[in-house]
């Protein structure tokens, strides 16, 4: 049990959290669960949310990861940044009002700098997923978003 509401453990807001709930985690890996509700801001007309919002669902998986140990060293959640992914597969076009799907996102990799890589699946009732994520987290992300701002001309 993840004693954090989920609202402490993401960078997001109000109906920008897609996932549900963090079934468990620990310093390699998380496990998150989303039920998919019709009505949301990216769902289909009939309530289905396009296959593409999986790659979100894993990224908002990669930031509870990232809050979960914050929160477990008594850190701030930082901002993180999702830069890329590579080989995104999914077998089914959208994923059903209704379903139950399930997120593993495992480190891969992850450097002193705020690089890491992860490695996620998704996975439903005949429904399967699978990513790898780039993902880039500032030290200090505040700071190195006011340096950017700074710099844009």
């Amino acid at each position: 049990m993840i004693p954090w509401p989920l609202a402490e453990l993401l960078p997001h807001a109000g109906d920008m959290i897609l996932i549900d709930q963090v079934l468990s985690y620990d310093e390699e890996q998380i496990h998150t669960r989303v039920t998919v509700k019709p009505g949301g801001l990216f769902n289909r007309p009939d309530g289905s949310l396009p296959a593409w919002v999986g790659i979100e669902l894993m990224a908002q998986s990669v930031a509870a990861y990232a809050g979960c140990r914050a929160r477990r060293k008594g850190e701030a959640v930082e901002l993180g940044f999702l830069l890329g992914t590579r080989k995104f597969e999914c077998n089914v076009e959208h994923f059903p009002a209704g379903a139950e799907l399930v997120i593993h996102g495992l480190r891969s990799l992850e450097d002193d700098n705020g690089m890491g890589v992860f490695e996620c699946h998704l996975t439903g009732d005949g429904i399967r997923a699978s990513a790898r994520l780039n993902v880039f987290r500032p030290p200090q992300a505040a700071n190195y978003l006011e340096e950017s701002k700074d710099e844009t001309p």
